[in-house]
């Protein structure tokens, strides 16, 4: 197996020492990767999401379905304004967001609503789950912008509040819960099979003048690891696998999806993100697992470079959210790809509105005009792409639903019209 050294990075550094101290007063002076991954990655300062480094947008890091424009948050509005019909227009209605970014989707949905469905913005309480101070900070910059009023008694005070899990009580929301690519940024264990065990990967240091990390194979960290495959319906001791093979195990999304259907009393789950169903991830030509790093606008598996300037992910492997989901009382609803949900909630009609204005008649139409038609289209040709955005996962559940409100087929889940 390959064991990856930040030869680049200087012991000045100080994310890197702080994980380095942490491997010293460890156990055995060693922690797991997952260990590694939420220091890289969310230390309360030093963290990729908590130091400011987080660059998002067409010359940053990576990019999401919100930073090509309005339409993915006002198509998602259209799914939350049935979502309350189907509740029954419950007053507050709320829409939990974790993992808000930027702040983009939340803007392009309350505005939205505001100016298609008064009556559910009216009812709106939007709750951002967010842990990481920096984008705290850039989605209050964004939305108190908005200067959008409340339509009851809170006058021209924005519907919007940042929450803590533990600030949230059990049972005491009515909405949906919704995400878009946060799951895939949650610490995940490492494991490998070796001599037909299952052993996992650890991260100590060795004795060198710059902080260098090297991993370590050794027995499991809990016995959790082995039952997520026992939940998830894969054997990896059926013979089909080879030795070396390297995967994630996602414990963290399995503590999520607890909190959050805890959380709900009634409503829906939405889970936008990229991964595969169980059978799909873990193939076994599939040996080096899904582990991605993304720096620059470029991606690459090394993640022990960059420490704190690079975002870490791995895939989502949607079997265990819904047989998780299940055991906490969520029931599947659906699972589509987001290009197919995206088309069902209209998106294919914007594009068919987008024509070459001369061809409307508009001889005042400038050559401008028509390139900023062509790129409107390009961005909207990329939420469905199948090799891209339109590929993601689109994992919906239900809490708590009437009989008759169980029976009403979601928009984004019908399959679209062929025109």
């Amino acid at each position: 197996m390959t064991n990856f050294l930040n030869s680049n990075l200087p012991s000045t550094q100080p994310l890197p020492q702080v994980i380095a101290n942490h491997i010293a007063t460890a156990p055995n002076q060693r922690i797991t990767f997952a260990q590694y991954m939420d220091l890289a990655l969310y230390h309360p300062q030093l963290g990729y999401y908590a130091n400011g480094a987080v660059n998002i947008g067409s010359s940053g890091d990576f990019f999401t379905s919100p930073h090509l424009g309005k339409d993915f948050g006002e198509l998602l509005a259209e799914q939350f304004a049935q979502m309350w019909d189907i509740l029954g227009q419950p007053n507050p209605f709320t829409l939990m967001e974790m993992g808000a970014g930027q702040g983009l989707l939340a803007a392009d949905v309350l505005v939205y609503l505001h100016q298609h469905y008064p009556d559910c913005y009216g009812a709106v309480n939007y709750i951002i789950v967010e842990k990481a101070t920096a984008m705290i900070a850039q989605q209050k910059q964004l939305l108190l912008k908005l200067n959008l009023p409340r339509l009851d008694h809170h006058q021209h005070s924005l519907p919007v509040r940042w929450c803590s899990w533990e600030e949230i009580q059990d049972n005491s929301l009515t909405g949906c819960c919704f995400s878009n690519e946060l799951v895939d940024a949650l610490p995940v264990h490492q494991v490998v099979l070796q001599a037909g065990d299952l052993k996992e990967i650890y991260i100590a240091t060795v004795e060198q003048d710059d902080i260098k990390f090297v991993e370590v194979l050794d027995t499991p960290s809990t016995p959790q690891l082995r039952q997520y495959f026992d939940l998830v319906g894969i054997n990896l001791f059926s013979g089909s696998y080879p030795e070396g093979y390297r995967s994630e195990v996602n414990l963290a999304a399995l503590d999520w999806i607890k909190t959050v259907a805890k959380r709900l009393n009634q409503g829906f789950v939405l889970t936008i993100d990229y991964g595969y169903p169980a059978q799909k991830y873990y193939l076994p030509a599939r040996d080096q697992g899904t582990l991605q790093c993304y720096y620059r606008h470029r991606h690459h598996n090394n993640p022990y470079s960059y420490i704190g300037e690079q975002d870490i992910t791995a895939h989502v492997d949607f079997t265990a959210l819904e047989r998780q989901g299940e055991l906490c009382g969520l029931g599947k609803v659906g699972l589509t790809k987001q290009g197919l949900f995206l088309m069902a909630l209209g998106l294919g009609d914007r594009i068919a509105a987008l024509s070459d204005p001369r061809e409307r008649g508009n001889a005042n139409a400038t050559a401008q005009d028509v390139i900023k038609i062509m790129q409107r289209r390009q961005r909207l040709h990329q939420l469905i792409d199948p090799t891209g955005l339109g590929g993601f996962g689109v994992l919906i559940q239900s809490k708590g639903l009437t009989p008759s409100a169980e029976r009403v087929a979601l928009k984004g889940l019908t399959v679209p019209p062929i025109s």
